[in-house]
């Protein structure tokens, strides 16, 4: 990451990664929480361990302690042989229990158990198993706020209160968001086994004065979807999500102001997509000649060379005699 806030936490990580102590972090959904927990594990004595993920707000009450600590044989109905529980599945490694604050409070006492001696029993089982995992865990709000509020025991809030990260919002470090975008398009283009495609300079400019309210996830699916519907085309202001393109201008401006700014983004791409048009023509003319090109269109050789470079402009295929 390229923001100072991001630097800094890992630099907190970096300090704290060898020593076992509680790790929790506080940030929006899709923040990027479980990005850093994954890099505080690797960072870690444990990284040659597994690092498991559990979303606790995901998990019905019911099955909960199963699904933490496992089950034996015919603990209840449908519980045909034994299974072993996120904590087992993580020995040696980490467990990132992610939402703590939905974790219901029967739970909570049972995690709080735990915590003091690192022992637990498989629901149905009467034997006690020692674990050896780091937990680090996460939370939208802090947990004080759930503890006044009556959601959250006081005394597993005092137990896991160790080292406490906050995990800015993507619109608070706008520096990450050029870098994500660059990741996403090279990993979903890859996944998906498309060519990737090539954002316009006006475009960027629109992601980047998005707030992104949901964070490097709402980021990520914009662009899988622009990857399976622009793969290896340009993708221009018009072609991003309308809602989008309406929430990226100002919340003060007027209205008629808003629109008028979108659609000066698109005129703009759409005379950027006409000049280009109009080099790759001449290019092809001239053999791909980039000296002869500049001088027919009375521009200088740098800037055709770097409409090339950046991939707006195709070289011709030019054949070997």
């Amino acid at each position: 990451m390229c923001s100072s806030a991001m630097k800094k936490l890992d630099q907190v990580l970096r300090a704290v990664a060898g020593k076992d102590v509680t790790l929790t972090l506080i940030g929006e959904s899709g923040c990027g929480k479980e990005v850093l927990a994954r890099r505080g594990h690797e960072l870690s004595e444990r990284r040659r361990g597994p690092f498991i993920p559990i979303n606790c707000a995901a998990i019905p009450d019911a099955l909960f302690e199963s699904e933490l600590f496992g089950h034996e044989r015919g603990a209840f109905t449908g519980a045909n042989e034994r299974t072993k529980g996120k904590v087992e599945a993580a020995e040696g490694g980490t467990l990132f229990l992610d939402e703590i604050g939905e974790m219901p409070m029967l739970m909570q006492a049972k995690l709080l158990r735990f915590l003091e001696n690192r022992r637990f029993m498989r629901v149905g089982g009467a034997t006690k198993i020692q674990a050896d995992v780091r937990l680090i865990f996460a939370t939208l709000r802090p947990l004080e706020q759930e503890v006044r509020a009556g959601r959250f025991r006081a005394d597993l809030y005092y137990r896991i209160q160790g080292i406490t990260l906050n995990v800015p919002a993507l619109r608070g470090r706008r520096a990450d968001i050029g870098p994500l975008l660059n990741q996403f398009v090279a990993q979903l283009s890859a996944r998906h086994a498309v060519r990737a495609p090539r954002f316009t300079r006006n475009a960027k400019s629109l992601l980047m004065r998005y707030d992104w309210p949901g964070n490097a996830r709402e980021l990520r699916n914009v662009v899988e979807t622009l990857c399976l519907l622009r793969g290896g085309r340009q993708v221009r202001v018009g072609d991003l999500p309308e809602s989008l393109r309406v929430r990226a201008a100002s919340e003060s401006a007027p209205r008629a102001a808003k629109h008028r700014s979108s659609l000066l983004l698109e005129l703009d791409d759409g005379l950027e997509a006409h000049v280009q048009r109009i080099i790759e023509t001449v290019l092809e003319q001239e053999g791909g000649d980039k000296v002869k090109t500049a001088a027919r269109l009375r521009i200088s050789p740098r800037t055709v060379q770097r409409h090339v470079a950046t991939g707006r402009v195709s070289t011709p295929d030019v054949g070997i005699n």
